[in-house]
C-alpha cells in the first residue's frame, strides 16, 4: 500500500514539476497578477492531487488539469474577486515608439496587451488566452472551458475584435512591424 502511494506521489510530483511553468503562465494570463496566479495553480494542483489516480490515468492529464484550472478560475470570478493586470491609470504618460529590437519596448507592448486582456470579460479572456497564447486547438479550448467549439469561436472572435478596436494596442502591434 505504501509503495503504491509513494509511486503515485512521485508520479504527481514529476507531472507538477514538468508543467509548473506553463501552468503559471496560463494562470497569470487568466488572473493578471502573480500572487493570484500562484494561488490559482496551487488550488488547481490540490484538487488534481486528490484525484491523481483518475487524472494520471486519463488520456491527456494536461488537458484534465487545464480544465480544473479553468473551473477553479471561473468559480473565483463568479464570486466577483477583482483582478488587476496593470495599474488603473497611466493616461498621463506619453508613449514613445522604440526600435523593434528594444527589450523595453517589448515589455511595454506586453504591458499594453495585458492591460487590454484585463478589459475583456472572463470567458472571452479565457478563449483568447487558451486559443492564441497557449496555442490550443478550438477543440482543446472547448474541452478546457467546458463548452462547445462554436462558443469558443464566438468568444475568441469577440475578444480579438475588442483587442483590435483598442487604439493603443493597435498602435503597439503595427509600429515597426512588431507583433
Amino acid at each position: 500500500m505504501g509503495d503504491r502511494k509513494s509511486a503515485r506521489d512521485e508520479e504527481f510530483q514529476s507531472f507538477m514539476t514538468g508543467r509548473w511553468p506553463r501552468l503559471m503562465r496560463t494562470a497569470f494570463l487568466l488572473t493578471g497578477e502573480q500572487h493570484a496566479a500562484e494561488d490559482l495553480v496551487q488550488s488547481t494542483l490540490e484538487q488534481v492531487y486528490v484525484a491523481w489516480r483518475r487524472v494520471g490515468s486519463a488520456d491527456d492529464p494536461e488537458a484534465y488539469v487545464r480544465r480544473v484550472m479553468i473551473n477553479v478560475h471561473a468559480r473565483r470570478h463568479r464570486r466577483r474577486l477583482k483582478e488587476f493586470l496593470a495599474p488603473k491609470d497611466d493616461s498621463g504618460l506619453v508613449r514613445e515608439v522604440a526600435d523593434t529590437g528594444d527589450r523595453m519596448a517589448q515589455a511595454d507592448d506586453r504591458g499594453a496587451l495585458l492591460q487590454a486582456l484585463a478589459r475583456l470579460p472572463a470567458r472571452q479572456r479565457e478563449a483568447v488566452v487558451l486559443r492564441y497564447w497557449e496555442d490550443l486547438t478550438e477543440t482543446q479550448t472547448a474541452e478546457a472551458m467546458g463548452c462547445s467549439v462554436g462558443t469558443v469561436k464566438s468568444n475568441a472572435a469577440k475578444g480579438i475584435a475588442k483587442l483590435r478596436a483598442l487604439p493603443g494596442l493597435a498602435e503597439t502591434v503595427t509600429h515597426g512591424g512588431r507583433k
